[in-house]
C-alpha cells in the first residue's frame, strides 16, 4: 500500500469513527455487560443448586427421624434461600408428609400451600394441590378442597384430580356431582392402572344409580 493509499485509508477511519465512533461503542459496552451478567447468573444458578443440594441432604436425614421442629426449621431454611430451585418444592413435599405422619397436620397444610403456591414446576404444584384437597377432605373441607382442584382440563393429572373432587363431591352429599366425577376419571385414567381404575370404579358403584 503506497503512502498516499495509507493516508486515505486512516482518514476514511477517522470520519467513519467520527460518525459511528460513540454507537460503536455503546455496543460493544453493552454486549460486554450482558456477557457479564449472563455469565454471573450462572454462576449464582449453579451455586445456589449445589448450597440447595447439601440443605437437601439435611432435609432428607430430618424426615427419617421425628423432630418436627427441626423438619419445620429446615423446610423454611430452604424456602427462604432456595425457593426458586426443585430442591424447594422436592422438601416440600417431603416435609408435609413427614409432619402429616407425625401428626403434625397444620404443618403440613403450610408446606403443601407453599409448594402449590410456589414450585417451579408445575407437576408439583398439581400433587400439592391434590394432596392438600385430600387432608381438606379428612378435615371435612369440602368446598376449600373443590376450590383447590377445578374442573380438571386435558393434562396428564386430569383423572387424578377428577377422582379427588369425586371424593369431595360424594363426602359433601352432592352424588351426581361426584357420580359424574368418577366416570370422568375412569374416562382419562391409563388402561394400564388398573389399581387405580378399580379403586374409582368401586367407589363409583358404591354410589348406585
Amino acid at each position: 500500500m503506497s503512502y498516499h493509499d495509507e493516508q486515505e485509508s486512516i482518514e476514511s477511519f477517522k470520519a467513519w469513527w467520527a460518525q459511528w465512533g460513540n454507537a460503536t461503542t455503546w455496543i460493544v459496552l453493552i454486549v460486554m455487560l450482558a456477557l457479564a451478567a449472563w455469565n454471573g447468573w450462572n454462576f449464582w444458578q449453579r451455586r445456589q443448586a449445589a448450597e440447595a443440594a447439601v440443605l437437601y441432604d439435611q432435609v432428607q436425614q430430618a424426615t427419617a427421624g421425628s423432630d418436627k421442629a427441626m423438619l419445620t426449621r429446615i423446610a423454611t431454611d430452604m424456602e427462604n434461600r432456595f425457593g426458586g430451585t426443585a430442591y424447594a418444592q422436592m422438601t416440600a413435599l417431603g416435609v408435609a408428609k413427614s409432619l402429616y405422619m407425625a401428626g403434625d397436620t397444620a404443618g403440613a397444610k403450610a408446606q403443601l400451600q407453599w409448594a402449590a403456591d410456589h414450585a417451579k414446576d408445575e407437576e408439583f404444584r398439581q400433587v400439592a394441590k391434590i394432596r392438600l384437597a385430600s387432608v381438606l377432605l379428612d378435615e371435612k373441607a369440602y368446598d376449600q378442597g373443590l376450590a383447590l382442584i377445578p374442573q380438571p382440563d386435558s393434562g396428564p393429572f386430569k383423572g387424578i384430580v377428577a377422582d379427588g373432587r369425586g371424593d369431595l363431591l360424594a363426602a359433601a352429599g352432592k352424588q351426581d356431582d361426584a357420580r359424574a366425577a368418577y366416570k370422568l376419571a375412569l374416562d382419562s385414567l391409563p388402561k394400564s392402572d388398573a389399581a387405580e381404575r378399580q379403586l374409582v370404579q368401586f367407589k363409583l358403584d358404591a354410589l348406585g344409580g
